[in-house]
């Protein structure tokens, strides 16, 4: 684990969209395309304003959740919508977006397909609430032991510990899998919960899965 202090969460989000769009931009010269995987959330929202104005090849760019609420695109609740009003937007317009959310028609199955061709992600972003989970991969969920098993389907549905709409997430080996993982946390009692997570397995706090590979993005505030 690579983890970088910040003095305050503003030079955070400004650092992280510059190494992200550098990131890209490196991918793109030997790839295809790039795909990257951000949270939902309003916290990395800033690190999006910036990233959205970059002068980047975003036509080639395929941009993902790590996981979404089982709701609909324009509800409150949604994932995909605080993404749509901060990172595709502006020059990211451009990009492509690869729904996490089967539609209608579509089963796990298709949803998988169509997350494929994706892998493995070129970059991933994650949070890390203080409860150390990551993506929807959550302790003491009834399908984290699956979600983190070596042979998961790339995405799964799990229960939200808070009894609420069910949710879609990439699976532990999607994750582990990232050829560039970033994880964005702010203030003291998540910085605790690093610290813990570091110690323990990913069944006890899943955002292990990752942490040996990762660079970690703290400020204080």
């Amino acid at each position: 684990m690579d983890l970088i202090e910040y003095q305050d969460a503003e030079m955070m989000m400004m650092t992280l969209a510059d190494k992200l769009a550098s990131e890209i931009s490196n991918c793109l010269a030997a790839h295809d395309h790039v795909s990257l995987a951000v949270p939902g959330g309003s916290t990395p929202g800033p690190a999006f304003d910036t990233l959205a104005g970059a002068d980047l090849h975003w036509d080639r760019v395929h941009v993902l959740l790590t996981d979404e609420r089982r709701v609909p695109p324009d509800h409150e609740r949604s994932n995909e919508r605080l993404l749509r009003s901060r990172l595709l937007t502006d020059k990211a317009a451009r990009a492509t977006f690869v729904r996490l959310v089967p539609d209608e028609d579509t089963s796990m199955d298709d949803l998988a397909r169509r997350i494929a061709p994706e892998l493995p992600l070129s970059i991933l972003v994650l949070g890390m609430g203080a409860d150390m989970h990551c993506a929807s991969l959550f302790p003491g969920a009834p399908q984290l032991d699956a979600a983190l098993a070596p042979d998961a389907p790339p995405v799964m549905e799990v229960d939200a510990p808070e009894g609420l709409e069910p949710r879609i997430t990439l699976t532990g080996p999607v994750l582990r899998g990232a050829l560039s993982t970033h994880v964005l946390i702010t203030g003291p009692e998540k910085r605790r919960a690093l610290d813990k997570a570091a110690r323990l397995s990913p069944r006890e706090a899943p955002i292990a899965t990752i942490l040996r590979d990762a660079t970690v993005h703290w400020a204080e505030d």
